[in-house]
């Protein structure tokens, strides 16, 4: 998802747009930019009025419907990477493009199944909240929001780093610079949206983004069955005949798994990354406390469920729609990446290169993209300095001696510190291949968050020290596997037999470690530290785990 997004874009469009609409298209691609923009803000003032306590800048209240966390759900998830990757895995990958929609869809079923109600029942505001309630507060809640404040600061650099190259993609604009101030400005607009609005602005902002992001596939999806006679075998056949690469584009094997064991091996370490990771997303979590009670979370999920599950199936449509109108080799002359697809087919439906409507429905989806990008660069800066405020601030640094509205007051400055730091990280970062920071994210969410908050809510014996050390055993595995496998090392090896032209340190060394994605390792590893430190540690919270499992199955106690 926003791996595809990290990688590399083209900062100078050489094929989608033609010269006499270019002016036209970035004129109407501002316009619908600025009328977002404000339309956003004045949804974060009027929230602002009404966030009043912690419970309000957290949790908006806990006063959001199951349709519409369900929407927020969906906004916060799927990114500009979804709608623009996933569509350009289809276009370029054909059938392989599925392991990644499906493999995010199928995600939900676990955060469903083993997570989202008993969460809702068990925690406050935080992750943290349920993996300190029956241990020691102090070392939980510190390795938690380390962890918590990791993977969000990794999503969010990925990113902010592609919005630059995006959105300077998508404008036409040439140069570092036009990356720079998009960087800077989406950075201040999500501070913003934090600082001011909260989480009910934050997810007022994400129920919108959602709705346009539906909707502008929609549009597409129609008008690409449209175009054949909404006959989906048509369809299927000439992205085929169009991709170049025959019969085999419909087969599995044309991007994963179709080399050599280590190949096969990566895509189950991606699959398992992918399916696990979502159920450990910090961003994704808080979105629980949000609605009254654990029926509700529940709900929500469900909805959000059916909404992520028919976009995917719309980007299906609108990949394969783009291989068969535009060509693969089209679309790989523009983006290596195929991260144009959806753009090219937006300009292909308006009425193609040079068209009035060719540039408005393009700026259209530009517009899209760019709403996708701020909302979910939101949900991260509030998930991240709520973590700090709630977790290290009030309960590891002050010891639980804290006002609620100290919390807030340091939460809006903990948005401020990481949105500037991650302003500025992403400034030096616009030049690197960053998409090892999205499979880090999901690697420790999956290895680090995930072990130790099934484990808190499962099993009996589970004690402090097997939570710090889950915590801290998957986060630094992940971390160690990452840096020395090949997206840090590029040198010709049996899973890269050309090398990685991007590496981050070398582009001739081997890597130790030939998979490129951590989790077939850490996550098995997360698990066996949190059960290790476990079983040889004496501490014994049986009375506490009563306790905390009639409130996650009730929610009797229930904030």
């Amino acid at each position: 998802m926003n791996a595809l997004l990290a990688a590399p874009l083209s900062a100078a469009p050489s094929g989608v747009l033609a010269a006499p609409a270019e002016n036209e298209h970035r004129t109407f691609s501002l316009i619908l930019f600025a009328l977002f923009v404000v339309f956003t803000l004045w949804i974060t003032i009027w929230a602002s009025r009404q966030t009043r306590t912690a419970a309000d800048f957290y949790a908006g209240g806990r006063s959001f419907s199951a349709v519409q966390n369900g929407l927020a759900i969906g906004g916060d998830y799927m990114s500009a990477a979804s709608f623009l990757g996933i569509a350009g895995m289809f276009a370029l990958s054909g059938y392989d493009g599925f392991l990644y929609s499906i493999g995010f869809l199928v995600a939900w079923l676990v955060a469903l199944l083993l997570v989202a109600e008993l969460l809702r029942n068990s925690g406050r505001f935080t992750m943290a909240d349920v993996l300190a309630f029956r241990m020691r507060q102090r070392p939980v809640r510190a390795a938690a929001g380390i962890s918590t404040i990791v993977v969000s600061i990794f999503y969010l650099l990925a990113q902010m780093v592609g919005a630059g190259a995006l959105v300077a993609l998508l404008l036409g604009a040439e140069g570092e610079a036009a990356k720079i101030w998009t960087i800077v400005v989406v950075g201040a607009l999500m501070i913003f949206y934090v600082t001011v609005g909260g989480m009910k602005g934050t997810t007022w902002v994400q129920i919108v983004k959602a709705v346009l992001l539906m909707g502008g596939a929609a549009v597409m999806t129609v008008w690409v069955l449209a175009k054949f006679d909404f006959n989906l075998s048509t369809l299927l056949g000439a992205a085929a005949d169009m991709s170049g690469k025959g019969d085999a584009f419909l087969r599995p094997g044309l991007k994963y798994g179709a080399t050599d064991m280590w190949s096969k091996l990566d895509l189950l370490s991606l699959g398992l990354a992918l399916v696990l990771g979502t159920a450990g997303l910090p961003h994704i979590l808080i979105r629980f406390y949000t609605v009254p009670n654990s029926k509700a979370a529940r709900a929500s999920v469900n909805w959000a469920i059916g909404i992520i599950g028919t976009f995917y199936l719309m980007t299906l449509v609108i990949g394969f729609g783009a291989a068969a109108l535009v060509g693969g080799k089209a679309i790989a002359a523009q983006d290596k990446g195929g991260n144009t697809a959806a753009v090219q087919v937006a300009q292909e439906l308006g009425g193609g290169a040079g068209s009035t409507g060719g540039a408005v429905f393009l700026a259209v989806i530009a517009a899209v993209a760019f709403a996708t990008i701020l909302a979910v660069v939101a949900g991260l800066t509030l998930a991240s300095s709520s973590s700090f405020a709630h977790d290290l601030f009030a309960n590891v640094f002050r010891r639980g001696r804290t006002t609620e509205q100290e919390e807030v007051r340091m939460a809006r400055i903990a948005a401020l510190v990481i949105g500037a730091v991650a302003i500025v990280l992403s400034i030096f970062a616009r030049g690197m291949n960053v998409a090892f920071l999205v499979a880090l994210a999901f690697a420790v969410a999956a290895s680090a968050n995930l072990p130790t908050l099934l484990f808190s809510l499962f099993w009996k014996r589970f004690n402090t020290v097997g939570a710090v050390a889950g915590i801290y055993g998957g986060l630094v595995s992940a971390v160690a596997l990452v840096m020395a496998s090949p997206i840090c090392w590029g040198g010709a090896s049996g899973t890269l037999p050309k090398g990685n032209p991007d590496a981050l340190f070398s582009e001739t060394i081997v890597a130790p470690i030939p998979l490129q994605n951590p989790g077939l390792i850490s996550i098995p590893l997360g698990f066996l530290c949190a059960y290790l430190g476990t079983v040889l540690s004496k501490e014994k919270t049986d009375e506490k785990y009563a306790e905390l499992e009639v409130r996650a199955l009730t929610g009797t106690g229930a904030h």
